[in-house]
């Protein structure tokens, strides 16, 4: 691996990070859909000059391939703004005060005037030819294990649309992505390395989820990487689904660079995707500034100091995971599970069941169906907050045992009927009494031999571990 200080390795992270709330800028609902579409429209689109008066570089890239793009939509949650057949509406103001909690999250300075802009946006993702964003804040800090790392901006935008289909000469597009809220977050060139890298993207997404505020879900928060080394260029990298890539990623693409820089090549400053067998692939020029100009169907936006001291900051994810572990005295990866995962359903079960010991609920919410859906490959989703009372409050009425939680719950999610004799719980005089006919019986087999015959018949209603107390007294 290069030795990133010696090669001048210097780097940058945009998140892009969906938000829970209706369309920006019209009162469509966020939802994705996969249904057969109502209706398809055809357009062509062009370039045309930025405020600065020239024409982005990476606009014109995608004009002249000439591609025709069709889009399509529903005629329930698909209106005229996404079709850019009318104006927009007024700005959505829960996505706006989300991303003014986020920046404070960030220690960023909001800005005074927020003006609404147009960038220009030629590859189809947009049907009127460019995406609306607007800087909300700038100048944060976010503390790291390797440092300060500086936060540039934080941008309120729009969501693309949905690529559905891609040919050579056309690609189709689906409207339902089009204009949910989204929240960019640019740093500087402060991560020192790959592993850096990994973590700066990990406590962002950390923070942007404290909110309870986000979409979640493959594809709801993406990042992009921006890098360059000594005698090289500026390479933004795109498409990282899946965090744990991120490092082997920007190992390949600095080795990359350092065998063109070797061989007498020159780097040119471009966007790339992330492959993945971890290498990147062309896209097209890094775009400019010469993208931007000012959106005329909307005012300036006036971020006012009463409304920002009205915003609640939420308690942070890896603060709340140390409450629940102390609280509900839970381990801490099981806490982080159950935060991550089910924690409404949690702190609903546990406060309709006080009598159950919390640990078990949070064991069931974040192992138990763990297990259930890779090693029995069942449907989890199929469980929902009814089956859970259900299931515990036989728990806390006595009726069963807590070995046979994971039994119920594939009974449940199989459909079929609960027999409460199947699981009734057996008292610890019982299962003594009924262990020690089963000693006497089977004299010369081991103990664990006698711990398999005695799970035969109450696998699901006892622990193992009770058994093996009783087991270990009784051989003696």
């Amino acid at each position: 691996m290069a030795n990133y200080d010696e090669i001048g390795f210097k780097c940058g992270l945009e998140i892009h990070q969906r938000l829970n709330t209706r369309k920006l800028f019209c009162h469509c609902p966020s939802m994705l859909r996969d249904d057969k579409p109502d209706f398809t429209v055809k357009r062509k689109l062009r370039a045309v000059a930025g405020e600065s008066g020239d024409v982005d570089i990476a606009a014109k890239f995608e004009m002249e391939k000439g591609l025709e793009f069709f889009y399509e939509g529903y005629n329930d949650t698909t209106c005229l703004v996404e079709l850019d057949e009318e104006p927009i509406q007024e700005i959505n103001q829960e996505a706006l005060d989300i991303t003014f909690q986020v920046a404070l999250l960030l220690n960023a300075r909001i800005l005074d005037e927020i003006f609404v802009m147009r960038k220009i946006v030629i590859d189809g993702s947009a049907v009127s030819g460019f995406q609306r964003t607007m800087l909300v804040a700038k100048n944060g800090t976010l503390e790291t294990s390797k440092g300060i790392v500086r936060i540039a901006s934080i941008c309120l935008e729009e969501e693309s649309a949905k690529n559905v289909e891609e040919k050579e000469d056309l690609r189709i597009w689906r409207l339902d992505r089009l204009g949910i809220p989204l929240i960019e977050i640019q740093t500087y060139p402060d991560i020192k390395d790959s592993e850096h890298a990994k973590e700066t993207a990990e406590k962002i997404g950390m923070i942007l989820r404290s909110t309870g505020k986000v979409l979640r879900g493959i594809g709801s928060i993406r990042q992009d990487v921006n890098l360059s080394i000594k005698n090289g260029a500026r390479i933004e990298i795109k498409g990282f689904q899946d965090l744990r890539s991120m490092q082997k990623v920007i190992e390949n693409e600095v080795n990359r660079q350092l065998t063109l820089i070797k061989s007498g090549k020159k780097i040119s400053p471009e966007v790339r995707k992330a492959n993945p067998d971890f290498s990147t692939s062309y896209l097209r020029p890094l775009p400019g500034a010469a993208r931007m100009y000012p959106e005329t169907d909307h005012p300036t936006i006036k971020a006012d100091s009463h409304r920002i001291s009205k915003i609640k900051l939420p308690e942070l994810l890896t603060e709340k995971v140390l409450r629940f572990s102390r609280q509900y005295s839970l381990n801490m990866e099981i806490a982080r599970l159950v935060i991550n995962e089910n924690e409404t359903l949690f702190e609903n079960l546990i406060n309709k069941f006080k009598k159950i010991d919390p640990g078990i609920i949070a064991g069931t919410l974040a192992l138990t169906l763990k297990d259930l859906k890779t090693r029995l490959k069942l449907n989890t989703n199929k469980l929902n907050e009814k089956d859970f009372e259900e299931v515990f409050s036989y728990l806390n009425e006595n009726k069963i045992s807590k070995e046979s939680i994971p039994e119920i719950l594939v009974e449940k999610i199989k459909g079929n009927k609960i027999d409460l004799n199947k699981f009734k719980a057996v008292t610890d005089e019982t299962l003594e009494l009924e262990i020690k006919k089963i000693v006497d019986k089977n004299k010369s087999l081991s103990i664990n031999a006698l711990m398999g015959e005695v799970m035969k018949l109450y696998r699901g209603k006892v622990s193992g571990q009770k058994v093996m107390e009783i087991l270990n007294k009784l051989t003696k």
